[in-house]
This record gives structure tokens, C-alpha cells and sequence, in this order.
């Protein structure tokens, strides 16, 4: 193995159709127009020096590294920032370029610290390279520069450091943060040998802006910044990539490895969702891959009242399997069910939902997707006819109006929303539909149209009076509704939505919106060009949730923002693979590829192919899963690699229903919160030391390559596999692309998926079969896949969560960017540094109300439970609102969310609970107790270590 080298053209990529021919160093080249010469040369092999280009940025030109001669023309101009024309004669190298290019780089040498042999770059440092392809043999000027060589070092930052020494002042960095990332945290400071990069206003990288997503890290041509595990570990000497196992954008990476220690992670250029972009999580939380706290040997215990044991994979596998057969021989087949994980691989996720249906003989499977997109699966297929999003991440550099509901996409999917940006800064409008003002409301060149900062919980009401005023003031884009719509629902619909009790007028007293920005931003949407909407969480998880998506999906249809390049309807996933698990099946009423449990000829395919009769009749979910321990009658459980303690809402009712199992088996990189009630725990594997795929939010599927062995002996579809023979229930793969291969078999939308493929081609996105062997990156061109798209009617109907004397408050709950989803990863990463805790965000008038400061720890406390953290005063969210994550344990969000749940999918209603806020004396007694547990075992583990 070796390092995966990708080519840097210098400039981007010229998107015009149109050819010119030029003559560079004697060779004829063809390439579109509006490309630079810089690039031209390199499409023929010929690399022009450079220093300040990189194809990842626009072209700047200051380097003067890159000049060249044209025939004709007097000077000698930069390649970088200069067109190729039609009939152009360039050079390259002649004596007079080679005595400019020296000189410059004796100047840039003159200033530069000479450590090459203990640099961090030695190897890998640009300004070394360049050096040597001018022929730089000696420096006239010295080597004493008195400016730059004794700066200092800036090491606040835990993932890199700034070494303001070996800056050149290429303005890379800079630009990557305003091109690329969009935070505009950099700048140069100082003016000629005094100026320097700056972040923010000279403050050190960690108190700055800088949201640490490397791209400043990875632009640097030098070592002024660099990560600290060069220094730590050295230069990688091979490097395999693979995708990222954080959320749903679904980036791709070049692990970097020295022997088999992960060295660094680097966004890989050629990767389709992330186009060489990062963000903090995907870029250096790694390291809880090989963190302590990793349980690496299988272990068993009787009663979870007693200490865990130790024992072999066998011992354990057997155990587990003599259970779930005791309990079925005494409860009844459904008595037992099992969680596929959202982080695991489709193949692994495929193996689980098989085992259950084929081993255990019924359909009580269900995953996270429950507690998140579920309503996403249920409005789409009613109106549609898929499960999915619509369009590919590309498709937003062409939409002209972006309307983001429940969504922040700057800390939930950063780097899909670094792109949302650019386009926004290039002159897209935005809209945004949230309680609370998040960053992409307003960021740097960046301020949304229209901020619709409704009432949690009125999301139906919101969106019906949008399609109030696109059909009363004749908005709708008739002809796509005649060609592509049922006409008649249509009609319906219309008559519906049009009803004066759906105007802007009328709801405002439910969502507290002002009508005249409604009607604004409904007039935008329709009238605005390209028309994309993307949505999230505080769309889904409400007791409305799928009647949300429905009627996203009905204003989509109504102004024709479907089927092309630009639109559609996008929703933004939160876990890296939880699409995929929705994919194969992990629904307890259907089998991979969506498709009904009852219907005959589909359960008939997979029993001929699995061996097996399937039961008809769907099974349990997991809500009814802990109703049912409850109440006696489901008795065990098989969990991979979810949480489900951490992340499900009121905790009590879920520690409950797992305290009432006889056997429960937690698959798991960590013992989670999960664990605490498990009887069984089978180490899991990180992405790192997976083979498989994942499929994104944007339908993509994508290869997860091992970079390293198992550190717990097996992979997870191997222990899955020995659980099922243990159980008397052959499975025989030898590879996880087998597994896939039997995907293919089974399920319509992947026929045409392959491990060869994906290899060929880098991702693809479902559906791939022979009417789309190369995928389908946007969906519904012509046609939707049920026929005629369906108008569903969405009647909004207020939850029964409702605030009172007792709770006024509302409370809604989101993620922050450097923490992730239920933080069992990236607690255990320097990540910490910006979230250590879970804070409640307060208004002003209602922290004054209550006697709150900034800072106070506060008890937080519903009809479900009650907990304690601190407070930060913010105008972030409208009086009335309070507003927290849930990335901590010790915090335990969920003891508060109640059992409310969608009509449809029960998927959680987290995004409204009725609240009261006071002031406490500080953390509860039981989060006083957790976090001296906590303490207890990190002293221990430390100790072991």
C-alpha cells in the first residue's frame, strides 16, 4: 500500500461546454473554456511552481511562482489567474522565467526557518518541493530573516498548531476559510515582512472563531499549520479511503496511517458528498478508536445487579443464544426482537434485521430511525412513492431560494452547510423556519430573507399557510400540477389549504409568525427560480411529524420544485448511516427496499433466498418494545451498536422496559448507558476497522474500507453471523461483499450495486439498476416513482403536550457542532474543549423572571422528569422557549421529553415539552451519583493503563 496521491490542477475545474485550443511548451491542449493555464498545463503533465494555488480555491496570483510567457504578449502574466484562449502559444520554462522564479524563492527562503530535517512537513511541505523545482541552490539575502523566524507558537487549538514562523503569506488558509468553510475567521494582519495570519483579532485559534474544520490545516503549503499527531506519530507512509461514521453528509476521507496507527484524516477531493471539505468531528475526533474506555473482550453476568465476567467469544455467543431460546420456549416466539444501529454498515444492519426474521422467527426489528426520520419515510412514500430525498448535495449550487425548516445544517451536517453558504453568498435567497435564530439565519455575508421563528409544534400550520398564499394568489405552477399530479387530489388540496382559517391572518395566532412575513416568503419560494427545501429534525420529531413532510412535499409539488437540478424536497439525516438502515429493511412491517412484510411475492424472494418461512405480520417497534416489557410479555433483546437508554425519550419509561428483559445483548464500542441493564456485551468495531458501505442523506452509497484490524478480534457481521448459527440459523459470508451481493439480489433499488462498482466509480447513488446502472442523483425527473404525485390534505391539530401554570415554558432540543448525537464518540475526544456540558439556553425576560444569571446551574423539569444544568441567557430563542442539547449523559435530556409520539410512525416528539425553569443549587442527586461513577472508572481505567 502506498499513499493515495491526488493530482492539484492549481485552479478549479472550468464548468463551460465549450472547447479552445492552445499550444503550451510545444504540445497542443483542449480544454473548456475559462480554464487557467495553470490547470492546462497540468491536464497534459506539465506542473507550473506554485505556492498560493490550489485547485480547492479560486485562483489568487500572488505567489509569483507560476508566471509564464505567452507569444504575443509583453510580460510575464500569472498562469494561475490567466484564461486560456483559442490559438494561445505558452511557455513554461525559458531562462528568463527560471531566474524569476529563483529570486522569488530566495526571498520566501530568506525569512523561513531552515529546519527542514525537524519540521513536522519534512516530506510533506510544498515550499521544500517548489525550492527544489526552481533549482534554488543558494539564497543572496541570508538566512537571518529577523521577522518571521522569531515568532512564536500558537498550540491552544487540540487538533493543530500555528506556527507563525514558517508562514508565507500565501493567504491559503484565509481564503479556504472563506471559500471553502465560510467562517471568515482568518485574516492577514500587518502590512509587508510584518504581516502574519491572524485569527480573529489576534487571539489564540481556540478563543477565535475558527470552528477547526482543518481546511485551513489542509490548504497550508507549509508547516505553519500543522496537526499535532505529525509531530507525535510522523509523516503516513500509505492511506485508504474510506467515508466518515458521524452524520449524514457522508464524507470521504484518506485515512493516513504510519504501519497501523491512524496518523491523520484527510477529506479526499474525489469524494461526491463532501467534495474534499471537512468538518471538527470528521476531520480529527478519531481518537476514540483507541480510547481506554474501549471494551475489547466479550462479557456476561446473570443479573445486572452483579459484576460483569470476562469470557471467550463462545462462551458468550452460547450464552446469549440459550437465552433468547429459554425465553422463546417460555414467552412465545415474538417475546424476543432486536435495534439495528444507524452507525453500523449496511451489510451489518442487512445481517440483524435477517437474523431476527430468520433466526428468531419474527419481525420485531426497528432502528433509530424511529426516533428520527421515521415520518420522513412514511409523507414521502404517501406522496411520492420513495423514502428518501429527492436530489444530490450538488443540486444546491444551482437552487436560486432555499427554505430550511427544523434544520441547522451549519452544526448538524457542516459541511453540506459550508456548500448551503457559498451559494448563499453568490447570491441564493434564504428562508428559514426554526424557534431559534441559528447561525445560518445570520453568519458572516450570509443573512436570511425571511426567519419564521414560529411557536414549537406549529410546523403543520406554518407550512399550510405558505400554500394558503401560493394557491389564493395563483402561484401554483399549473402545468407541472396537470402533467405530473393527480388533478383531482390537486383540487382537493387547493380547496383545502385555500380555506381563510390556513391564511398567514389566522395561524399567526398559533405560531406566532407575522402574517406579512409568511406571505413574503411564500411569494420567494414560488416566484424565486429554483425552489429547494431542506428539513430535519424539528421537522420529524413531533406528534405532526409526517404531516409536516407531507406538506412540505404538497408545496414542493404546488410550485413545481421537483424533479430537476436546484429543488426538491431534502432531508438532512443525522446519523452517517441512517438512511441505510431504513434501506434494508430494519422496519418491523418491511423487508429491504420498503417493501410490505404481507405481501406475498416479496416475503416469498427472501424465503427461497433465506431458507426460512417468514412470519406476515409485523412486529413490534420500540416503543411498543418497552410497553410490551412492561407489561411481561417481551422478555429479551439484541442492540447494536445503539444507546437507546441515552437517546429514546422519558428515560424512565425506557429503563423500565429494559430493567423488565431477562436477556439483553448490547453490541458496543463502549459500555453506553444502555449497557447498564445488559446481560450480555459483545465488543463492537469502529468505522476504522469495518469493510462495508453507508449510505447518505442524499441516497448515496458509499464504501467504508478497514484501515485497521479489529481490535476486539471480529467484525460485527461476524458476530452477528456466529449468533445465528448459535441459534441454529446458517448464515455464510466470507466477505462483507457478499452481503451486498444478496442486497442486490433481494432489492430493486440496489441490482445494480456492487463492491466492484462502487470501487469503479467512487459512490453511487439508489436507485442503480438497469434502468439507472450508473445511479439516480436527482429523483422524479419526468415522472414520480408511485405515477402521479399525491396531495395529501394536512390539518394541523395541536399536540397534547401543552404548557400550563405548572409548565409554562417550551423546551425544544437540537446538536451542537462538535459534539454528536448522543456523544459516546466525541466526548472521548479533545471535542470537549468547546462542549463540555449541556447548557439550557433562556430568553432574557424569562431568566429575569426566575432570578437567573448566566451561568447558574438551574433545575429543568416536565410531567416525564426533571434534571439540572446550567444556564446561558440568550436571545438565540423567543421568550417562552428554552432550548438544549443532549450530547452528555450526565445531563440526560430524555428524563424530561415525554411519550408523546407522531400519528403515524410514533417517532418521538422531543422538539416540545412543556417545561418549568428554576433555580438550583446545582446537579441532582443521581447526576451527582453518575458522575462520581464516571470519575470512579476513568480512574480505574487510567489505573489499568
Amino acid at each position: 500500500m502506498s499513499l493515495v496521491h491526488e493530482i492539484d490542477y492549481g485552479t478549479p475545474a472550468s464548468k463551460s461546454e465549450k472547447l479552445v485550443s492552445l499550444v503550451i511548451d510545444g504540445m497542443k491542449v483542449e480544454v473548456p473554456e475559462g480554464t487557467s493555464i495553470m490547470r492546462a498545463a497540468m491536464e497534459v503533465g506539465n506542473q507550473i511552481p506554485k505556492l498560493c494555488a490550489t485547485d480547492m480555491l479560486d485562483a489568487f496570483g500572488s505567489c509569483r511562482l507560476c508566471l509564464v510567457e505567452i507569444e504575443g504578449r509583453a510580460g510575464t502574466p500569472a498562469s494561475c489567474t490567466t484564461p486560456v484562449m483559442d490559438g494561445m502559444v505558452v511557455k513554461t520554462q525559458t531562462e528568463r522565467l527560471k531566474q524569476i522564479r529563483k529570486g522569488v524563492m530566495e526571498l520566501y527562503i530568506s525569512d523561513h526557518p531552515l529546519d527542514c530535517l525537524t519540521c513536522s512537513a519534512n516530506g510533506d511541505c510544498e515550499l521544500q518541493d517548489m525550492a527544489g523545482v526552481v533549482g534554488l541552490r543558494e539564497v543572496r539575502y541570508g538566512y537571518e530573516g529577523e521577522n518571521h523566524t522569531k515568532l512564536g507558537k500558537d498550540e491552544s487549538n487540540p487538533y493543530f498548531t500555528y506556527e507563525q514562523s514558517k508562514c508565507i503569506v500565501c493567504n491559503r488558509c484565509v481564503r479556504a476559510c472563506e471559500e471553502v468553510q465560510g467562517t471568515f475567521a482568518l485574516t492577514i494582519s500587518g502590512r509587508g515582512f510584518g504581516s502574519r495570519v491572524s485569527p480573529g483579532m489576534d487571539e489564540p485559534f481556540l478563543s477565535s472563531e475558527c470552528v477547526s474544520c482543518g481546511a485551513c490545516v489542509q490548504a497550508c503549503p507549509t508547516a505553519t499549520l500543522n496537526e499535532k499527531a505529525m509531530f507525535e506519530i510522523g509523516t503516513p507512509e500509505h492511506s485508504v479511503v474510506t467515508t466518515c461514521a458521524y452524520c449524514g453528509v457522508g464524507c470521504a476521507f484518506k485515512a493516513e496511517m504510519r504501519g497501523d496507527e491512524l496518523v491523520r484524516m484527510v477529506p479526499y477531493k474525489d469524494g461526491k458528498a463532501n467534495r474534499g471539505h471537512s468538518c471538527v468531528k470528521g476531520r480529527f475526533a478519531y481518537g476514540y478508536a483507541t480510547h481506554q474506555d474501549r471494551i475489547l473482550k466479550p462479557m456476561i453476568r446473570a443479573s445486572i445487579h452483579e459484576p460483569w465476567r470476562e469470557v471467550s467469544y463462545e462462551e458468550a455467543i452460547n450464552y446469549a443464544a440459550s437465552e433468547f431460546k429459554r425465553i422463546q420456549a417460555k414467552y412465545g416466539r415474538r417475546s424476543v426482537g432486536g435495534i439495528t444501529s444507524s452507525r453500523c454498515t449496511n451489510e451489518e444492519t442487512y445481517l440483524v434485521q435477517k437474523l431476527i426474521r430468520g433466526a428468531f422467527g419474527n419481525n420485531n426489528v426497528d432502528t433509530c430511525a424511529r426516533v428520527c426520520h421515521s415520518p420522513t419515510g412514511y409523507g414521502l412514500s404517501q406522496t411520492y412513492g420513495t423514502s428518501a430525498g429527492t436530489q444530490d448535495f450538488d443540486s444546491v449550487e444551482a437552487s436560486d431560494v432555499v427554505l430550511i425548516i427544523g434544520a441547522n445544517p451549519t452544526d448538524g451536517h457542516p459541511v453540506f452547510g459550508s456548500r448551503l453558504k457559498k451559494r448563499l453568498r453568490q447570491g441564493a435567497k434564504l428562508i428559514v423556519v426554526d424557534p431559534r435564530r441559528t447561525d445560518i439565519v445570520r453568519s458572516p455575508h450570509v443573512e436570511a430573507s425571511y426567519h419564521l421563528a414560529l411557536r414549537p409544534g406549529t410546523n403543520v400550520a406554518i407550512v399550510t399557510a405558505l400554500a394558503h398564499v401560493v394557491v389564493t394568489e395563483g402561484l401554483v405552477n399549473e402545468a407541472f400540477v396537470r402533467e405530473r399530479c393527480d388533478w383531482d387530489d390537486f383540487q382537493e388540496w387547493a380547496a383545502f389549504v385555500a380555506d381563510p382559517r390556513h391564511s398567514p391572518e389566522e395561524v399567526e395566532k398559533y405560531t406566532g409568525v407575522k402574517a406579512a412575513d409568511v406571505r413574503g416568503a411564500a411569494r420567494l419560494y414560488a416566484t424565486g427560480g429554483n425552489g429547494a427545501i431542506y428539513y430535519g429534525l424539528g421537522v420529524t420529531e413531533h406528534s405532526q411529524g409526517s404531516t409536516t413532510v407531507m406538506a412540505i412535499a404538497n408545496l414542493a409539488m404546488a410550485t413545481g420544485n421537483i424533479g430537476r437540478d436546484g429543488v426538491g424536497v431534502n432531508p438532512l439525516r443525522g446519523q452517517n448511516n441512517v438512511q441505510g438502515s431504513c434501506d434494508m429493511g430494519s422496519f418491523p412491517h418491511e423487508l429491504p427496499g420498503y417493501r410490505h412484510i404481507s405481501d406475498d411475492a416479496t416475503r416469498a424472494s427472501f424465503e427461497a433466498l433465506w431458507g426460512v418461512t417468514l412470519d406476515d405480520e409485523p412486529g413490534l417497534r420500540i416503543p411498543n418494545m418497552f410497553d410490551a416489557a412492561v407489561d411481561g410479555t417481551f422478555k429479551g433483546m439484541y442492540v447494536q451498536g445503539e444507546d437507546i437508554l441515552q437517546s429514546d425519550p422519558d428515560t424512565k419509561h425506557v429503563s423500565a422496559g429494559l430493567g423488565a428483559l431477562e436477556c439483553l445483548v448490547v453490541q458496543d464500542i463502549f459500555l453506553n448507558e444502555t449497557a447498564n441493564y445488559a446481560h450480555v456485551f459483545l465488543p463492537g468495531c469502529t468505522f476504522l476497522e469495518k469493510d462495508g458501505t453507508f449510505t447518505n442523506a442524499e441516497r448515496r452509497i458509499q464504501r467504508v474500507r478497514k484501515v485497521m484490524a479489529p481490535k476486539n478480534g471480529y467484525a460485527d457481521w461476524e458476530v452477528t453471523i456466529m449468533l445465528a448459527k448459535a441459534l441454529g440459523y446458517e448464515m455464510d459470508y466470507a466477505h462483507p461483499s457478499e452481503i451486498m451481493d444478496e442486497i442486490a439480489r433481494l432489492t430493486p433499488t440496489f441490482t445494480g450495486v456492487s463492491y466492484k462498482k462502487l470501487d469503479e466509480m467512487g459512490s453511487v447513488q439508489w436507485p442503480c439498476n438497469e434502468k439507472a446502472p450508473e445511479g439516480t442523483p436527482i429523483m422524479h425527473i419526468g415522472g414520480f416513482v408511485r405515477g402521479k404525485g399525491k396531495f395529501m390534505l394536512t390539518e394541523y391539530v395541536p399536540t397534547d403536550e401543552r404548557t400550563g401554570p405548572r409548565f409554562p415554558l417550551l423546551l425544544t432540543t437540537g446538536r451542537i457542532l462538535s459534539q454528536y448525537n448522543v456523544g459516546a464518540q466525541t466526548r472521548r475526544t479533545a471535542n470537549v474543549a468547546w462542549h463540555a456540558e449541556d447548557v439550557l439556553e433562556i430568553h432574557p425576560h424569562d431568566a429575569e423572571n426566575r432570578g437567573i444569571r448566566d451561568g447558574d446551574f438551574v433545575r429543568l423539569e416536565s410531567r416525564a422528569g426533571a434534571t439540572s444544568l446550567r444556564a446561558v441567557i440568550s436571545e438565540r430563542i423567543p421568550a417562552g422557549v428554552v432550548y438544549t442539547t443532549f450530547h452528555h449523559p450526565v445531563t440526560q435530556a430524555n428524563v424530561v421529553t415525554t411519550d408523546y409520539s407522531d400519528w403515524a410512525t410514533n417517532c418521538p416528539e422531543y422538539k416540545v415539552t412543556a417545561v418549568q425553569v428554576a433555580p438550583s443549587n446545582g446537579p441532582s442527586q443521581w447526576q451527582e451519583e453518575y458522575e462520581k461513577l464516571s470519575r470512579e472508572s476513568r480512574r480505574i481505567a487510567e489505573a489499568a493503563e
